[in-house]
């Protein structure tokens, strides 16, 4: 009888070993996969779902902003926000930091499918060409804090050409106070007054 209790223990010893060990590989497998989780993945999560919830979204230029993530491509990412009307266009590298309830942050870093080869080449500079060929006007909030409005007449590798003009208002020749060649890097982000066809 003693040596029966002897070795059930010895089982039980051994089982909760084992157990402690498998837990501790599966922390560490999760652990390396979260270590290769891009911003992209987890913002197509927050993207998708029955009812996206509202995150604050901290830009560059100081602005937080209220919004739904509507889309992501290969650097940027689509919002709606939750006042006004249009689509906010942000590149993330303007993004400081992304306000969320708990449960959608968890959700975030969830294992996502695969992003289509294609959602990584729609890049910043291929989504303002979209805009350029619906001729939306936009307004464009600079890093500095400044805000030009206009229409972008065209959109280069890592810059965008702005005809500036009053918001609202066509992009006419006799409307146009200016024009101003934009650096990609001095965007903080855009509202347009139509969505990309992307997003």
């Amino acid at each position: 009888m003693r040596w029966d209790r002897f070795f059930d223990d010895l089982e039980d010893q051994l089982a909760s070993e084992w157990e402690a060990e498998r837990a501790a590989l599966d922390t560490e497998a999760e652990r390396l996969r979260l270590s290769r989780v891009v911003l992209a993945e987890r913002l197509t999560q927050l993207a998708g779902g029955e009812t996206p919830a509202a995150c604050s979204f901290d830009l560059s230029d100081g602005t937080t902003l209220r919004a739904v993530v509507t889309g992501v491509g290969a650097d940027w990412v689509a919002l709606a926000p939750a006042e006004g009307a249009g689509a906010v266009i942000v590149p993330f590298a303007s993004l400081l930091a992304i306000g969320l309830p708990h449960a959608e942050l968890l959700r975030s870093a969830r294992p996502v499918p695969a992003r289509s080869p294609l959602a990584d080449r729609l890049t910043f500079g291929f989504v303002l060409r979209d805009l350029v060929r619906r001729r939306a006007g936009v307004a464009v909030h600079l890093a500095s804090g400044r805000v030009l409005t206009g229409t972008i007449d065209r959109a280069g590798a890592d810059h965008l050409d702005l005809a500036v003009h009053e918001p609202g208002a066509p992009r006419r020749a006799d409307e146009v106070s200016g024009y101003r060649l934009v650096p990609f890097a001095s965007v903080a982000w855009i509202r347009a007054d139509a969505a990309p066809a992307l997003v």
